[in-house]
């Protein structure tokens, strides 16, 4: 058995919004997202995949048609407000965690929390067909919730129809050659000038080792080329002084 682990607001919109570059929500085994609100509240609203929990006559979870907990790889349960282990979705959890082989997450602050940071996510419709899903656009990953994203040129030119606030807060445009050869390393001080001091504060306290991991948590098909990564060592070295990640190893 698994158990059962807190999940954090941005790290359910990260899951819904991985890519490659097609939605990954289509996929068999990606993600089983389950609402343990009262069956009016599921109706009136909820996050777009989502399945309304069903219960026995003696008030016990049925698990929905279809879904195999087994071989699902991240499973979310999530109620109005959840704030701690107890309530209807960790009722719906602990049912869960007889057979998954990966923790239950519960969504932190539930229902509530996300969909007042994320009110675009939300929907009132109930059934998907895979090209449904497949049509769906991502939205850029979270890095750090509010503060910085990661994505293309699409969510550059499709963030807005007005882009007037957008140039009011400043814009950085680093043009560089998409190659190996290209060099951002030059780039790195202006951009951690632009995005802010207390940032780079947060930045230069984290190796690249420390760093990546983190984006691989937000992202998961992230592979920055071998440049780009021995650019980032001569900066790590410049910022902290000392070289603390060996890049050699198979994942850079």
């Amino acid at each position: 058995m698994a158990g059962t682990t807190f999940c954090e607001v941005s790290e359910l919109y990260n899951i819904l919004n991985q890519n490659t570059p097609l939605s990954r929500l289509p996929e068999f085994n990606y993600l089983c997202l389950i609402d343990a609100c009262a069956k009016g509240q599921y109706n009136a609203s909820h996050i777009i995949t989502l399945r309304c929990h069903l219960q026995d006559s003696k008030g016990k979870f049925i698990m929905p048609a279809g879904v195999e907990v087994e071989s699902m790889r991240n499973i979310v349960v999530y109620d109005s407000n959840s704030s701690s282990l107890q309530g209807s979705a960790m009722e719906c959890a602990e049912a869960l965690t007889k057979s998954n082989r990966y923790p239950v997450q519960i969504l932190k602050g539930g229902y509530q929390r996300f969909s007042a940071l994320n009110p675009f996510i939300r929907t009132q419709k109930i059934l998907y067909t895979i090209k449904e899903l497949e049509s769906l656009r991502p939205y850029t990953v979270e890095l750090l919730p509010d503060q910085l994203y990661l994505g293309d040129y699409n969510a550059l030119v499709n963030v807005s129809e007005d882009t007037s606030h957008v140039l009011e807060k400043g814009n950085l445009h680093v043009n560089v050659a998409d190659s190996v050869a290209a060099d951002l390393y030059s780039s790195f001080e202006r951009i951690c000038v632009f995005i802010g001091s207390h940032f780079v504060i947060f930045i230069l306290t984290r190796s690249i080792s420390e760093a990546w991991e983190h984006v691989l948590q937000c992202k998961t098909n992230m592979r920055p080329n071998r440049g780009f990564v021995q650019q980032l060592y001569d900066w790590e070295l410049h910022t902290l002084g000392r070289r603390m990640t060996d890049i050699a190893v198979p994942c850079y």
